[in-house]
């Protein structure tokens, strides 16, 4: 069978929707866009969290092939666009993998971010960090906003309920990966990089969309077209 007729299968035998509660708050999306012009420019963005932003430690240990550590902070996204984070999204969580001893002066570290489904940690420290212990690099493996630690009580799955949930998930990663680059800067910890695996992500969550109802929704509402569309 061909790999697009497979793929199209496969998105039909999909259980749950995304976007089923429609755009979201017009309003809302209006400051997700203007702040997106701060956020934009590489220089302001950086200047929007201070170099030592507060973690807490949750737990560390030594394992068998590595050290463990696991810590928490608030989102900046939720500080500087209050009321646009849901409670069970402010918090970031994280999990940081060390080899035991460096093979080098160096103590590089690569930040992996989740790919479509991939909720809490165990799946990219199994495929990514663990692996990369071999070769001398450490991980720190986030958990993605609406994921996991982070997923709101009222949610199924993967399935964000509103379109403007998409621009929160990603303005909260951008913020939350400075503070943690910010963090490893600060313990000698370096060269530093950012990765993440989503594979066919964005086609299987463009057919699970009911755009139908997104449509109907975009042009009952004038705030839609008339005024978030020229932003």
């Amino acid at each position: 069978m061909p790999i697009s007729r497979l793929d199209v299968v496969y998105r039909k035998l999909l259980l749950t929707k995304f976007f089923t509660k429609g755009w979201g708050i017009p309003e809302h999306l209006e400051r997700l866009f203007n702040f997106r012009k701060v956020m934009s420019n590489r220089n302001s963005c950086y200047n929007l969290i201070p170099k030592e932003y507060p973690i807490t430690i949750i737990n560390s240990k030594k394992d068998v092939d590595c050290y463990i550590i696991e810590g928490k902070f608030e989102s900046p996204f939720a500080l500087h666009l209050p009321g646009l984070v849901r409670p069970e999204v402010r918090d970031a969580f994280f999990q940081m993998v060390l080899p035991l001893n460096w093979n080098s002066e160096y103590k590089p570290v690569c930040i992996h971010l989740a790919g479509t489904g991939d909720h809490y940690f165990w799946r990219r420290r199994n495929m990514m960090a663990k692996p990369l212990l071999n070769v001398g690099i450490g991980s720190i493996i986030v958990e993605n906003p609406f994921y996991g630690l982070r997923k709101p009580i009222d949610q199924q799955r993967s399935s964000v309920h509103y379109v403007s949930d998409i621009f929160v998930m990603g303005g909260c990663l951008i913020l939350e990966c400075i503070v943690l680059l910010n963090w490893c800067e600060q313990l000698g910890f370096g060269p530093l990089g950012v990765t993440g695996i989503s594979m066919g992500g964005h086609g299987v969550m463009s057919e699970s969309i009911d755009w139908d109802f997104l449509q109907d929704q975009y042009f009952s509402n004038k705030l839609y077209c008339d005024k978030l569309s020229k932003v």
